[in-house]
This record gives structure tokens, C-alpha cells and sequence, in this order.
């Protein structure tokens, strides 16, 4: 069921290569390798983020740079970028916030500028499109979760896929045990591998669901409809923007709270729904926020 997933998944992305993994991070962590980035590389990554991509960076002491959202998507701001490039940068991490895809082509312009691949984190973004394009397709590897929350689940796991034969095998390489591709297992290993295999049984279950993805997101989407349609009647809730050039599969219906105008805060709604057991979860927190950050010694400027 791996080879099967591996294979179908990354056919249904428009892309030559799938290979599966234990969950998301490692996902990201195993893609940090296959770009063989190194201890003071400095990699663009959004502020406004779950920390799990920085985290992948950090665990070969590669310096995450935050760059802050635009206005609607949530999604990394592809016009403050630039500004953030030196001679260390040596890759830029986008993310599809909550299933919308960011907007590729202004940041594939800056990648070509400085010869710079592109990390697409697609963890929330199963079946999102991108000018027609789907989700895991847009940068050079990308990532997918298969956690429990996510559009399709193995309870825990995850994808990367490529077009890139490079980065195929080193991903195939370094998540088992470093292990010779397609030669003997004699024991004796020139690298740090890891243990980063998915196992049959959950890719047999992601595998099930996967080959129901389009009617998963259609429901995702159909809800985040009658969100914004029984709520239309609330000024101050404001929903995610779709543009234009976007498939959003609303991975997660969020919304934010303007006080001044709703005349209740998003903790007093949060309070509110909670006592008449309706559950809410805050939305991510941006890195210039995260206290690991200061403990590690590094500055990431917020706004």
C-alpha cells in the first residue's frame, strides 16, 4: 500500500515522485536533507505559521527567516521576501495556510532571481489549486501531513513529493537508515539516517481515503460555505479571502474577530461557544512570538 499511495498520490499532484513518511515534520525534516542544507544556511519561512517547519530547520541548526502574511490569505507576503535574501539564504519554505495556495508565481520570480528551490509545505492543502495546478506540484519537493485532522488521515504520517530524481532517492535514502538504495543490506551505513518509514497499515488506511479526496474536499469546502453564509449577517467576522488564481479546500474554516466592530472579543466568543459546547481552537501564533526562538538566540522580526 506504500508503493501504491507513493505512486497514485504523487500521479494525482501532476509530479513524477511520491515517497511516504512517518507524519508531517519529518516530512519537512527529511526535505531539509534532500536540499543537503547545512548548519548556518538561513531558509525564508512564513510568520504566520504552525512552528513544525522552523522546527525542521532547526534540527540542522538551519536559520529560519520570517517573513510576514499578506492581507486575506494569511499566506506568506511574496512582495517582503526580497528584502530578507542574503548571500546565506539557500531556500524559501512556503505554506498553503489552511488549504489556500500561495501566490506561486510571484515567489517562483524571486527563487529563479537568487537560484533559491522552494519548500512547499502542502500539509493542510490535499486536492488546493494553484492556477489549475494542484498542491504539491508548485515548488521544487513538497510536503503533506496525513495526521488526524488533516483531509485525508493515516492518524499519524505523511508525503513528499518531486519532480526531482535527486531528491527522490536521498529522501528514500535518509528515512531508511540510510540503508544502500537497492543494494544489500550489509549493516554498514555512511550516514545519519532515520527511522522515518510509514508503515503498511497506515498507508493502506490513507490509501482508502485518498481514493475519496475529491468528496473529502467538497465537504471541507461545503462546510466553510454554510460558515460564511449563517454568519453573513455578523459584521466584524471576517473569513479567509479565495483569489482568483486559488482553489481553497478549507482545510480549517477560520475566522477573526474585529472587537471594535462585533463589540465582543475572540476570547469572550471563544468562552461563549465553549459553555454551550460548540469547540473552537485559536488559530497559530507567529514566530516572532515563539520563546524558543529567544532560547535559541535567534531574532525573527515580527510586525
Amino acid at each position: 500500500y506504500n508503493q501504491k499511495l507513493e505512486e497514485e498520490f504523487s500521479a494525482y499532484c501532476g509530479v513524477k515522485y511520491g515517497s511516504t513518511v512517518a507524519n508531517g515534520t519529518v516530512a519537512l525534516h527529511a526535505a531539509v536533507r534532500a536540499l543537503d542544507l547545512v548548519s548556518g544556511d538561513e531558509v525564508i519561512v512564513p510568520n504566520f505559521n504552525g512552528i513544525y517547519g522552523a522546527y525542521a530547520l532547526l534540527y540542522e541548526n538551519v536559520v529560519p527567516v520570517a517573513v510576514d502574511a499578506e492581507k486575506g490569505t494569511w499566506n506568506i507576503d511574496p512582495n517582503l521576501i526580497e528584502e530578507k535574501i542574503n548571500a546565506k539564504t539557500k531556500a524559501i519554505m512556503i505554506v498553503h495556510l489552511y488549504g489556500h495556495p500561495c501566490n506561486v508565481d510571484l515567489i517562483q520570480e524571486i527563487a529563479d532571481k537568487y537560484n533559491l528551490p522552494i519548500i512547499e509545505d502542502a500539509a493542510e492543502a490535499h486536492g488546493a489549486e494553484y492556477k489549475s495546478r494542484k498542491a504539491g506540484s508548485l515548488g521544487d519537493i513538497a510536503t503533506f501531513s496525513f495526521y488526524s485532522n488533516k483531509v485525508i488521515t493515516s492518524g499519524e504520517g505523511g508525503m513528499i513529493t518531486t519532480n526531482k530524481e535527486e531528491y527522490y532517492k536521498k529522501i528514500e535514502y535518509f528515512k531508511n537508515q540510510c540503508f544502500a538504495l537497492n543494494g544489500p543490506r550489509h549493516f554498514i551505513h555512511e550516514d545519519i539516517g532515520y527511522n522515518y518509514r510509514l508503515t503498511n497499515l497506515q498507508a493502506a488506511i490513507a490509501y482508502a481515503q485518498f481514493t475519496h479526496l475529491e468528496k473529502l474536499v467538497e465537504s471541507r469546502i461545503s462546510v466553510n460555505r454554510k460558515y460564511r453564509e449563517m454568519l453573513a449577517e455578523f459584521d466584524g467576522i471576517e473569513f479567509q479571502e479565495e483569489k482568483e488564481y486559488a482553489k481553497n479546500i478549507f482545510w480549517m474554516t477560520a475566522i477573526t474577530v474585529n472587537e471594535n466592530i462585533t463589540g465582543f472579543s475572540r476570547n469572550q466568543l471563544e468562552e461563549h461557544l465553549a459553555k454551550n459546547n460548540i469547540q473552537t481552537r485559536r488559530l497559530f501564533v507567529g514566530m516572532d512570538r515563539q520563546p524558543l526562538f529567544l532560547k535559541q538566540g535567534i531574532t525573527i522580526e515580527g510586525s
